[in-house]
């Protein structure tokens, strides 16, 4: 019997599981007690082949996104959907009440958290409006180099990932030359705050927050290379204060960092994240403590523990047997192996 598979199961559906977060989902729910199928855009999505059944589905911004996705559920009597991609986020919480109606729950916040944390400079505003400290953050268009404190951050906007599109710029000469080519309303000008890097997974569910794990983290081309869990009870307090006001659903990822003692948050993602599972490791299991709680009434239970969590390549040999399956049928059945 394949280890993601028990005698009585309940389902649970992970997407996006050809990149980071989706991955990340798919490791903390291993041994858990839940049966658990793997969904991606793409035929070479590397979680499809690690659950024992996957399926290839359409892109968020397909038409018939939706309606596959509640087919896949229907048919599989799926009773949570964790998703793994930032652009399904807003469809999925249109059309929350859609499967709600065949029995799934999608662990999804609510569309004016989700737009909020995806707008980086709705995000400076929200901190701002809430007494919480913030970096400058203002649309390029509005600025111009003599008013700005050097260094600055140029970053997208609205989304962006893995640090794609951003800039950092050391002085005011060099300005002009990182703008060029810029949409000046679609990028931001942000304050860069010189100071140790935290990435913070708060746990929300019923309208408050049941906790948070900090990770102290060095990153590599945009990813999160190396983590060092910490207890800091403070910090911990800070982020979940946070998350009260902003009232997401499920798991939310808070990206900040520390100057003369005080946090500043720059990033907020309303869903779980590439870091989960170093969570997980460290015994702060976001995912399963939202299943327990959702399908089950299980309060949320954790112990935290301090440790360094050191990334690595893994690699999975897929049969192109398999893959030449889903191409041809958008469904996979076997398991190549665990991430």
């Amino acid at each position: 019997m394949s280890r993601w598979c028990y005698p009585v199961s309940v389902k649970l559906l992970v997407t996006g599981t050809g990149g980071g977060a989706g991955q990340a989902v798919l490791k903390s729910l291993q041994n858990t007690g839940y049966e658990v199928i793997a969904t991606d855009g793409e035929a070479l999505g590397t979680g499809l082949y690690t659950t024992g059944r996957g399926y290839l589905i359409p892109y968020a911004s397909d038409p018939g996104f939706v309606d596959r996705l509640l087919e896949i559920c229907a048919a599989e009597s799926v009773r949570l959907v964790f998703p793994g991609l930032d652009a399904e986020l807003p469809v999925l919480s249109r059309h929350r009440e859609a499967f709600l109606r065949i029995g799934t729950t999608v662990v999804v916040s609510d569309e004016p958290v989700i737009r909020l944390c995806d707008d980086k400079d709705l995000t400076a505003q929200f901190l701002s409006q809430n007494g919480f400290p913030a970096p400058f953050t203002s649309v390029l268009a509005q600025c111009t180099p003599e008013t700005l404190g050097f260094p600055v951050i140029l970053k997208p906007k609205v989304g962006g990932a893995r640090s794609k599109g951003v800039r950092l710029v050391r002085t005011r000469p060099d300005f002009a030359a990182a703008c060029s080519g810029l949409d000046p309303t679609g990028y931001v000008v942000q304050e860069w705050i010189d100071g140790p890097e935290y990435t913070c997974g708060a746990l929300c569910l019923a309208g408050k927050c049941h906790g948070v794990a900090v990770l102290r983290r060095i990153l590599r081309d945009g990813d999160t290379y190396k983590a060092f869990v910490e207890t800091d009870t403070g910090l911990e307090g800070f982020v979940a204060r946070v998350a009260e006001a902003l009232q997401p659903y499920g798991s939310c990822n808070f990206q900040l960092r520390i100057r003369d003692g005080v946090p500043y948050v720059f990033e907020i993602n309303a869903r779980c994240s590439g870091t989960t599972h170093c969570r997980t490791l460290a015994g702060f299991n976001e995912p399963r403590m939202i299943a327990d709680f959702v399908l089950h009434g299980t309060p949320p239970a954790f112990s935290i523990r301090a440790v360094s969590v050191l990334r690595y390549w893994k690699e999975l040999v897929v049969e192109n047997t398999l893959v030449d399956e889903v191409r041809t049928h958008r469904t996979v059945h076997g398991i190549a192996g665990p991430l």
